[in-house]
């Protein structure tokens, strides 16, 4: 049987999401996922990040980004870009950058 597509899509994050654990909730769930890849904060006040993983699962990751976050943040505005098919995931786990 062969295995779901694996994709990698690039994500930002507009809102009240610094200071509120948003990385440490997007890491966790991404690693409940089984999805690889980098979560981190931004000059800009945004939270940026890349995944990647099977289409299904990133997809679900989609939709958690867009209406779940970290308890006490604030999701105003999601973009997803450079999404992409991919041969093998080009990350061994998924990280919190400083």
């Amino acid at each position: 049987m062969a295995s779901s597509p694996l994709v990698s899509s690039a994500f930002e994050v507009w809102g009240v999401v610094q200071g509120v654990f948003f990385r440490k909730y997007t890491s966790r769930r991404a690693i409940e996922l089984g999805l690889v890849g980098w979560v981190k904060n931004t000059d800009r006040g945004t939270v940026q990040g890349v995944m990647e993983g099977e289409r299904k699962k990133v997809e679900t990751m989609k939709i958690w980004l867009r209406t779940r976050g970290s308890p006490q943040s604030r999701i105003d505005r999601v973009e997803f870009s450079n999404e992409t098919d991919i041969e093998a995931l080009q990350y061994e786990d998924f990280s919190i950058k400083k």
